[in-house]
């Protein structure tokens, strides 16, 4: 592909204040910032902000056949890359299933696919998976999801298992004895009659696997965090030295538990939301880097999913069409810097992944997304590429949307 300028648009990574400046695109890198050329090929993006590529620290794609539908919107939202957690069906604990996942990414084009391999045999919880396997299949993680270990002696020989192998594992802390209900447990739940899950089923799980990364050293990431006690958790951890990273879901920094007022099943999420305490502490532990990420959690679901009584339905969310636009509505509100925003979605992700921070540099990959912070959209049927509508923000008014994305110097889309 031949040079290619994109002209007038506000550069920042996520570290660096915002520079107005043009960015020359060839061969895959960043080959030029500065003032255009008079007369060079180049497109207008005026008024827009040039942001590195982001990368999602959690995802769920049940089936092979959703993986090119869902990959549409994952680029409509601004994602170079996702890890995929291994609650597929079949499950993600062998080398053939890692490589048929891999194969439909790579025939889809574009997104690149992060597999995290499951901890234990059918994430059942009793016998270790071969995470030799995994890892030499191109797992780059392993993790047990929210599936609950027979017990903390199995997670430990998994933990020590994860270390001789140099894998990372993921957590999405919540100990099943106490989180049998469906929503927060709180003044809402009371209200409507729903089972109630309370903070304690994350913190108490939380606090059990981060003692075993110390006695083992394994390196940990703890994900969809959702209560101020596992923030608190956390900072502490870190202060001890522990080589850990968290992240938390976007729509856990917008919403809390009275969006399931009226028993709307589309606020349905798991972890539940929270509270505004929570909320709160949530934003605090993203602004002072306790918390390293904002992650999408994105699980499309069937419409059938959502027709049943509340605790009937099943939890999740569909994110990768909106998760940046809804990040930028916290920089509107100034709960988040531009750059803090920046810094959670597309820098420390990579960081935590094991990868160089992106940079808009000379000589970088040219892993680039194109915003335009002034676009005012619906977020709707029309405007979704998931095959999953099960959002609570559908209907909502948003102010800012990718425009593009390129990716290794690439349009996709």
């Amino acid at each position: 592909m031949p040079a290619f300028w994109l002209k007038g648009g506000q550069l920042t990574d996520g570290r660096t204040p915002l520079e107005l400046t043009d960015v020359q695109i060839s061969e895959g890198k960043i080959t030029a910032l500065g003032r255009m050329p008079e007369g060079a090929e180049h497109q207008d993006i005026t008024g827009c902000l040039l942001l590195p590529a982001l990368t999602d620290l959690s995802a769920h794609l049940c089936s092979l056949n959703r993986v090119p539908q869902e990959l549409q919107a994952a680029v409509a939202g601004g994602y170079a890359q996702v890890l995929l957690m291994p609650d597929t069906l079949p499950v993600l604990d062998n080398p053939a299933t890692v490589a048929a996942y891999q194969e439909r990414f790579l025939s889809a084009g574009g997104v690149r696919l992060l597999p995290v391999g499951a901890l234990t045999r059918a994430l059942q919880g009793q016998s270790l998976s071969n995470m030799a396997a995994l890892r030499a299949a191109g797992c780059m993680a392993v993790s047990q999801w929210r599936a609950p270990m027979a017990s903390p002696e199995t997670l430990l020989r998994c933990l020590q298992y994860a270390v001789s192998q140099q894998l990372p594992v993921f957590f999405s802390p919540e100990e099943a004895s106490l989180a049998q209900g469906c929503v927060h447990e709180g003044l809402m739940a009371t209200r409507l009659g729903l089972p109630g899950i309370p903070g304690t089923a994350e913190t108490v799980a939380l606090a059990t696997q981060l003692l075993l990364v110390a006695q083992t050293g394994s390196r940990a990431h703890f994900g969809q965090l959702s209560t101020a006690g596992s923030v608190q958790l956390i900072a502490w951890a870190k202060r001890q030295g522990l080589p850990i990273t968290a992240d938390v879901s976007v729509h856990q920094l917008l919403l809390t538990d009275a969006a399931i007022d009226g028993f709307n099943t589309l606020a349905h999420v798991r972890p539940p939301l929270r509270t505004e305490a929570d909320r709160q502490a949530l934003l605090q532990g993203v602004r002072e880097g306790v918390i390293d990420a904002i992650a999408s959690d994105h699980c499309p679901l069937d419409s059938s999913a959502r027709r049943a009584p509340f605790a009937a339905t099943l939890p999740g969310i569909s994110a990768w069409d909106a998760a940046l636009s809804l990040g930028y509505q916290l920089v509107l509100q100034q709960e988040l810097t531009l750059q803090q925003l920046v810094h959670a979605m597309a820098v420390r992700p990579r960081q935590v992944v094991g990868q160089a921070a992106p940079a808009l540099a000379v000589g970088a990959v040219a892993d680039v997304l194109v915003f335009d912070p002034q676009q005012r959209w619906v977020l709707g049927a029309a405007t979704m590429r998931s095959l999953g509508q099960n959002t609570p923000f559908i209907g909502q008014e948003l102010t800012g949307k990718v425009r593009q994305l390129w990716l290794a110097g690439k349009v996709c889309g």
